[in-house]
């Protein structure tokens, strides 16, 4: 079975090099998501450009996002839930945060292009992305969800702590798993503990 890894906004595929060390993945896809959107950079496109991805694969896939990519991710399943077989979905949130999401863009514009370089992003790019997002809100979908579900979120991402909690009570079937210590970016700061979960889902 084919483990699809899917990074953050603001991160690559590299951010999880850790995680697929540790959990020893043989058969894995880690694509870089910015990259998969044919022509202008918006959320809408990176999720038709998944989709072209995988149309063709036979076997249900293991899916684990991180943030966007765990947006990505179940948004995915909701459409096409007989091609995945598992899901992880590490700091997450089922309807856009469209608060957080302005603040994040007043951040991105106060930085300065050299920071996006090493994204194949540019600085316009990221905030026109980000803006596309602010939508987004799976809460009808979630019937629809019927595969294993783990929802991941650090003791200390408090910005996605309440949502992740609320998830578990529209999603009763899905585990939750608060990971104590950390922050947001738990596939960089706390891979073995993501490791850990795909181990217990492969077994469901």
């Amino acid at each position: 079975m084919k483990t699809v890894l899917l990074h953050g906004l603001g991160q690559t595929e590299h951010d999880w090099d850790a995680l697929i060390q540790l959990a020893s993945l043989k058969e894995f896809d880690s694509p870089e998501l910015f990259t998969l959107s044919e022509g202008k950079l918006t959320y809408s496109a990176i999720l038709a450009g998944l989709e072209k991805r995988y149309d063709d694969e036979k076997e249900p896939l293991c899916i684990c996002g991180f943030s966007l990519g765990a947006m990505l991710a179940l948004d995915y399943t909701i459409r096409h839930k007989n091609k995945v077989s598992s899901l992880a979905l590490v700091g997450v949130q089922y309807k856009s945060p469209t608060l957080l999401i302005d603040f994040q863009n007043l951040i991105f514009r106060c930085m300065p292009q050299k920071v996006f370089e090493g994204m194949d992003i540019t600085k316009y790019e990221m905030i026109q992305l980000s803006r596309s997002m602010g939508s987004l809100d799976f809460t009808s979908g979630l019937k629809d969800v019927s595969c294993p579900t783990a929802i991941i979120c650090g003791e200390k991402d408090y910005a996605n702590l309440k949502a992740a909690r609320r998830f578990k009570e529209l999603l009763p079937q899905a585990n939750l798993y608060i990971i104590p210590g950390v922050g947001h970016e738990i596939n960089k700061t706390a891979p073995d503990a993501i490791s850990a979960v795909l181990g217990s889902l492969s077994m469901e």
